[in-house]
């Protein structure tokens, strides 16, 4: 891969298709752990390491098993077990090493299992017919927009707090307003073009 080739992905995936502003995936967890910026922040690590891993074992596990034994048909099951694998071992970890993250993230934490972004950056990797090492480089750099989104909207949320507006925006309308206008911004992405 050449430099340019790593850049252009890498911008393509943190910007012109990000997870939550432009493919709209992964937003269960983006509107429900963006409340303040260090779970948002413990969320997005926990979501770059869980889709960085996933896709490298989802790479080889396909490749390897199931184009060999032509069980293509199972990607989806057997991706969503490897995934669901690795957020139980996210979950353990933070349990015992960062209990203050693992409580504030809650609910959200298992719900990375069923995140449509961690299996949609594995299931692109297969549809774009990526290398491993493209693969496990979209995949992180995917998580790298997911964290930026969800940190650029729990700083806007966090502001919104002591903002005033209109009594019928209160809670999560004025949420939903505030992530389509960011989602609108990054749209602006689109026509990007690195060399």
């Amino acid at each position: 891969m050449t430099f340019a080739s790593i850049l252009s992905l890498s911008l393509a995936a943190i910007l012109v298709q990000n997870f939550i502003f432009v493919k709209f995936l992964g937003i269960c967890p983006f509107l429900g752990v963006s409340k303040k910026t260090d779970t948002a922040v413990g969320m997005g690590l926990a979501v770059i390491f869980v889709m960085t891993v996933a896709s490298s074992v989802t790479y080889i596990v396909n490749e390897f098993v199931l184009v060999k034994l032509d069980l293509m048909y199972m990607q989806t099951v057997v991706f969503i077990l490897i995934i669901a694998s690795l957020v139980q071992f996210v979950e353990l970890f933070l349990m015992k090493m960062i209990p203050s993250l693992y409580k504030a993230l809650g609910i959200y934490l298992p719900l990375i299992t069923t995140n449509c972004a961690v299996l949609g950056v594995a299931l692109l990797n297969v549809t774009n017919q990526y290398n491993f090492i493209e693969s496990v480089l979209y995949a992180c750099m995917s998580g790298v927009g997911f964290t930026i989104a969800i940190i650029l909207f729990s700083s806007v949320r966090e502001h919104l707090e002591y903002a005033k507006y209109p009594k019928a925006f209160e809670g999560f309308p004025i949420a939903l307003v505030t992530a389509s206008l960011l989602s609108i911004a990054f749209m602006g992405f689109q026509g990007l073009s690195i060399f």
